[in-house]
């Protein structure tokens, strides 16, 4: 909205700094930040006074749960926090193209269930939340959804159809089919979601790993939508994307803001309400500047979770087919977990896989040179 002001630099010199991506990031990150500043305080008191905790310790991890106090009464749905403070950062400072729309519209269609699933469990006091089948209906409509206004919209039809992957300086397929688009755009959207949502075990981690993806997918949308830099690092030119970063800045300021209220011990947690929607946004804006592949590289703590719920789950369906009694890789999955069941206090074990995460993000973005 902010990004129009620019139009009348003419009457106003100083107006001509809306137009520059740089200057609305910061301003985006700013804001969304100071939205979550003053949300977070009245939104924890309300769910408190609604009791919207859990009010039981997940089986899976029982001790764990409690370790360093009684998790079980903290207020979940904190998600709604990020949302609010991102999307109205969002819609005042980036310039709208269909490449914002489709980013804002596939976070806002997976925090529905994530919502829908958190109220279950903290309102109905059912432990399993919404069934599998609407959770793949509500994220398999979100992917159509938008990649049906992607391959509708002019400024994107033809752009979205190239494959791009790390290392290489041109398209490894220039034009996709659509039907081979929407598996990729699935898995990604569907992958990431649920590995956010795996990772959201202990407190802030997911909250923090989500801050380095998110800067560096800021540098690489910036990166896209700029012609020169673009030709330089030998990277896909998409026009439009440039604002994407704006929407990074301002997922970076809401992740901040809810930081500071989910550090351990935290305050409230993220709930599938944003967990969810944070690994659906993340997959669908690697798609939409052409580094799909480069994201399992940058969200390697993510992808590393949900490898481990992947292999705890096969092994041990193998072994028990073979022997009879099932075997585990881990001492428990995800894999925070099996390092907190080996000793290692909580925020050890965050702060270890914030390290991770940082190291990933520089990986991810050292591909940018190797050409």
């Amino acid at each position: 909205m902010l990004s129009y002001l620019a139009d009348y630099a003419h009457l106003w010199s100083p107006l001509r700094l809306f137009h520059y991506i740089t200057v609305r990031s910061v301003g985006a990150a700013v804001t969304a930040l100071f939205i979550g500043f003053l949300a977070g305080p009245w939104l924890i008191a309300r769910f408190r006074a609604l009791k919207f905790g859990h009010g039981y310790i997940d089986e899976r991890t029982g001790a764990l749960g409690a370790t360093y106090f009684d998790k079980k009464h903290t207020p979940t749905m904190g998600g709604l926090i990020i949302f609010i403070s991102l999307f109205g950062s969002v819609v005042l400072w980036a310039a709208p193209n269909v490449w914002t729309v489709v980013a804002l519209f596939v976070y806002t269609a997976l925090t529905v269930p994530g919502w829908r699933d958190d109220y279950l469990k903290v309102v109905h006091k059912n432990k399993d939340g919404i069934r599998s089948w609407e959770k793949i209906a509500w994220q398999s409509l979100a992917t159509v959804v938008a990649l049906g206004i992607l391959l509708w919209h002019p400024q994107s039809k033809a752009k979205i159809l190239e494959l791009w992957v790390p290392f290489f300086k041109e398209a490894v397929i220039a034009h996709m089919p659509w039907w081979l688009l929407l598996v990729l755009l699935y898995l990604w959207i569907v992958g990431f979601s649920n590995a956010i949502n795996l990772t959201d075990g202990l407190d802030g981690l997911a909250t923090g790993c989500t801050i380095t993806v998110a800067l560096v997918l800021g540098i690489m949308a910036y990166a896209a939508g700029n012609s020169i830099v673009a030709q330089y690092l030998l990277i896909s030119y998409v026009s439009g994307t440039g604002e994407l970063t704006v929407i990074c800045a301002a997922l970076i300021g809401a992740c901040m803001a809810f930081l500071w209220f989910n550090s351990h011990p935290a305050e409230v947690f993220m709930g599938d309400t944003g967990s969810l929607a944070l690994g659906g946004l993340i997959g669908v804006m690697a798609f939409m500047i052409h580094q799909p592949f480069t994201l399992v590289i940058v969200g390697g703590v993510f992808v590393m979770e949900a490898l481990s719920v992947i292999l705890q789950v096969g092994w041990f369906k193998w072994t028990k087919r073979r022997t009879g009694t099932g075997a585990r890789l881990f001492l428990m999955a995800p894999i925070h977990h099996h390092f907190q069941k080996r000793g290692w206090p909580e925020t050890k074990v965050v702060l270890r896989f914030w390290i991770l995460s940082l190291g990933f993000a520089l990986a991810g973005l050292a591909t940018l040179k190797l050409r």
